[in-house]
């Protein structure tokens, strides 16, 4: 409990309710802004000394993402919260609005505060009914408490929280199609520039940030840039949730600091499967490269160490791999969730990803070719660094790594049609 951050009210019987948050200190900072007792200088000032970086899966630096929203330009600003938690693997989001959301709601009430905007709006994935409801239910507990709204307790500032629930779009994930779905509009990626910061909502200047970023704001003011800072590494400040999935003994979500050993994660999580070997591991979510097991064994959970090693963290969705898994089967599964979700914008996407899934599936029928191999890192070179959105890497990317690392199973399903996985239909049966 002692590094909670996001979880700081889990060990509580009623952890969503105001009561609990406040008795862990929840709205101690927000109350201090109120009375003047911050400014928003300061607080970019400790956010960019605790080192937050994005919790989303770009981890680029929340105090100076907060920096360049102009707060002085006349007219309307917005904060914007992303909890359209879609990526394959992640859970983390929702266990928060689940369990924490108070801590959520003051994170964007002080990032109202700072970019001098009345509104803020979070963005939650349709299929998010329990947790709508609890923010829903911790909106009317500020509200009711004198904690948000016009002229609040007569400080001046006027900041008010409004929950989305999306469609169940994975591309809405996707900052600036978040936008569009939230004007009403079709969900589909805008050109950059003109960034959010300064053309976001309605065309306003809009800070967009994930759910755990905001929620990490009101504790790394609470106790200190410094304090957070340590409690991860270097370049890597604070904790971090990871969803452990896959075949692991205990999945679950574990917050731990960053630089935290994958092998200590690993034993959190009660280590693998029925004892069997580690294959390979996804570190960051289903658009991760990714990486051996003897490679992320070797690795500590930080943007910077699983950046060398050619992958990313990402969302922070690890997704374990026993020696049963057939990586075949596993890319053709993720590719056909990529087909099915591109939002057709871009050519290379729409038609790359139906393209790839299609040749997968080929394969698998044992009605495929050595040539669909070299063709499938054609097809995913062309379409990365093609599209507007990242959509395109996030299958691109774990096409080439998959191929690149298990190439042999590729080949093998085309020579025998069949899985070259060593008696995997006997270990399945015992599954």
């Amino acid at each position: 409990m002692a590094n909670d951050v996001c979880f700081r009210t889990r060990h509580l019987t009623t952890p969503w309710s105001l009561e609990s948050y406040e008795s862990v200190g929840g709205y101690f900072v927000w109350r201090k802004i109120l009375k003047g007792e911050l400014t928003p200088e300061q607080i970019i000032e400790t956010l960019k000394l605790s080192n937050l970086r994005g919790r989303g899966g770009a981890g680029f630096p929340t105090g100076m993402k907060w920096s360049f929203v102009p707060r002085n330009l006349p007219g309307d600003k917005y904060v914007v919260c992303n909890s359209d938690e879609g990526e394959p693997g992640t859970c983390k989001d929702r266990d928060i609005m689940l369990y924490n959301p108070h801590q959520l709601v003051e994170g964007m009430l002080i990032g109202c505060f700072v970019m001098n905007a009345q509104r803020a709006y979070n963005y939650i994935r349709g299929e998010f009914r329990l947790p709508f409801h609890r923010v829903e239910n911790a909106l009317q507990e500020a509200k009711a408490a004198g904690l948000m709204g016009h002229n609040i307790q007569g400080s001046g500032i006027t900041a008010e929280v409004f929950n989305h629930l999306g469609a169940g779009a994975y591309i809405c994930g996707e900052e600036t199609a978040l936008l569009n779905s939230l004007e009403g509009k079709k969900g589909q990626p805008r050109f950059k520039p003109p960034f959010p910061a300064f053309s976001g909502l309605y065309s306003k200047p809009t800070n967009v940030n994930n759910t755990e970023t905001y929620a990490s704001v009101p504790v790394i003011l609470q106790h200190g840039g410094e304090w957070f800072l340590n409690l991860g590494i270097p370049n890597n400040g604070g904790t971090k949730i990871f969803c452990v999935s896959g075949d692991v003994e205990k999945p679950g979500n574990f917050e731990i600091g960053l630089g935290t050993s994958f092998k200590d994660l690993l034993a959190m999580a009660g280590g693998v499967r029925g004892n069997r070997k580690i294959k390979a591991v996804i570190p960051g979510g289903s658009s991760a490269k990714i990486l051996t097991g003897d490679e992320m064994l070797a690795l500590t959970m930080d943007y910077d160490a699983i950046g060398k090693a050619g992958s990313m963290l990402g969302s922070g969705a690890v997704i374990v791999l026993d020696e049963t898994r057939d990586m075949v089967e596993v890319l053709s599964r993720l590719l056909d969730f990529y087909d099915e979700e591109s939002c057709g914008q871009c050519t290379p996407c729409r038609e790359g990803s139906g393209w790839l899934a299609r040749t997968l599936r080929r394969i698998l029928n044992g009605q495929g070719e050595m040539a669909d191999i070299d063709r499938m890192l054609k097809i995913a070179n062309q379409v990365e660094g093609r599209t507007i959105c990242v959509f395109g890497e996030a299958f691109a990317w774990p096409t080439q790594s998959y191929v690149a690392k298990f190439r042999g199973e590729f080949e093998h399903w085309i020579a025998h049609q069949r899985s070259g996985v060593v008696n995997l239909d006997s270990i399945r049966e015992n599954i």
